[in-house]
């Protein structure tokens, strides 16, 4: 066989992954602490609000020059995109070493966000945490879509979990579950979200865990905290 023959048929069986394996490891990022987490807060929180890195198996999204198609003999570079290139993702099991009860009050509410494809994990991993399946809090409309195996991909929700009573007293109780905002930054998610939960539980002790911003009225932790408290209202009229 000749050595041309040979090239065409490596050529013919590349893929955009077998391609940019090498980079996509390079580019994932590494948790930074010599444990897996910060420390959790010595306190007691009647509201927990996280969304959690959420591993998807390395799995990678390309632009169409990951098509053969479009990009014969991979010659232009191809666009790749990954949840782990963005912060270090984390599987089910080692959110579970996560020890969320020690935190909960006796009566605690759990605002979790998930994807469809880890829907199951979540619940599971808020009953592993000491709480209850309840509802879907929010659903959250991108206002965009991304390719799905079986429907487009379009939303995401935030699950609630209960852990004895709802906290009292209560606050607003018209808040609404469908939320309308345009995609953001890679895993940014919409303001309105932490505004609606402040609005409901205003009087309740406050954490959000894998937080990447320093909200007035709420405790956080996390890799990625500013130094500076910000106002979730004024947020929410810059976005006007």
């Amino acid at each position: 066989m000749t050595n041309e023959r040979v090239i065409k048929m490596n050529e013919n069986n590349r893929s955009s992954y077998s391609v940019y394996n090498k980079k996509a490891k390079n580019m994932k990022k590494i948790n930074p602490l010599e444990e897996l987490y910060p420390h959790l807060p010595d306190e007691k929180y009647d509201v927990i609000y996280a969304d959690p890195p959420w591993d998807y198996g390395g799995k990678m999204q390309y632009d169409r020059s990951g098509l053969m198609e479009e990009n014969v003999g991979y010659k232009k570079d191809i666009f790749i995109s990954a949840a782990n290139f963005k912060y270090p993702t984390l599987k089910l099991k080692e959110l579970e070493k996560l020890d969320i009860n020690s935190i909960a009050a006796p009566d605690c509410l759990l605002f979790l966000w998930t994807t469809g494809p880890q829907m199951a994990n979540s619940i599971k991993l808020g009953e592993f945490w000491g709480f209850e399946y309840k509802t879907i809090a929010f659903v959250w409309n991108k206002m965009m879509h991304n390719p799905g195996h079986y429907t487009l991909s379009e939303t995401e929700m935030v699950l609630v979990f209960k852990k004895g009573r709802i906290p009292t007293p209560r606050g607003a109780r018209n808040m609404r579950q469908l939320i309308e905002h345009p995609r953001g930054k890679h895993s940014e998610k919409p303001i309105e979200v932490i505004d609606r939960i402040t609005k409901m539980f205003p009087k309740q002790k406050k954490i959000e865990l894998f937080a990447r911003n320093n909200f007035t009225g709420w405790d956080n932790w996390g890799l990625e905290i500013p130094d500076s408290k910000i106002e979730i209202y004024s947020l929410l009229d810059l976005e006007k």
